[in-house]
């Protein structure tokens, strides 16, 4: 997983210090935001991220709200929704909304670590789909 670029939204700072710091010891890249506003400035700037850890539980613009953001402009980009305040609606409203997983807060790091490295795969396999198509466009236009 090294080469991993996570973006952690979170509004309590605390979690975001300790948790950024447990993700950069285990070789992820981490980029912090404390709002959903943040992150899409964040991700404005940063191209490299790969999977993104959001909470659902924020003030202004929500977790859920976000997710609906980040998925307009970056379709690719993986999410995982964190939360403290879990409920089944908002699991459900998230994956809706195509959040890749969702655990709850605290959650294990060796479990939030496999979930980032499924994510790291399956947004892998999307961009090679894509690239293979591009191939196939540019080959059958040249007609080999």
């Amino acid at each position: 997983m090294n080469n991993t670029f996570i973006l952690l939204v979170d509004d309590e700072e605390p979690f975001v210090a300790t948790m950024s710091k447990r993700l950069d010891k285990r070789g992820l890249k981490v980029i912090s935001a404390n709002s959903g506003q943040e992150a899409l400035e964040q991700l404005a700037k940063n191209m490299t991220v790969d999977v993104i850890i959001l909470d659902v539980k924020m003030p202004g613009m929500d977790g859920i709200e976000t997710l609906q953001e980040i998925k307009k402009y970056h379709p690719l980009k993986e999410v995982i929704m964190l939360t403290g305040h879990a409920t089944v609606e908002s699991a459900i409203e998230g994956m809706k909304q195509g959040a890749f997983d969702y655990l709850m807060k605290p959650c294990d790091i060796d479990a939030l670590l496999s979930k980032v490295d499924e994510a790291v795969k399956k947004k892998q396999a999307h961009e090679q789909k894509i690239d293979q198509a591009r191939i196939d466009k540019i080959v059958k236009t040249r007609g080999y």
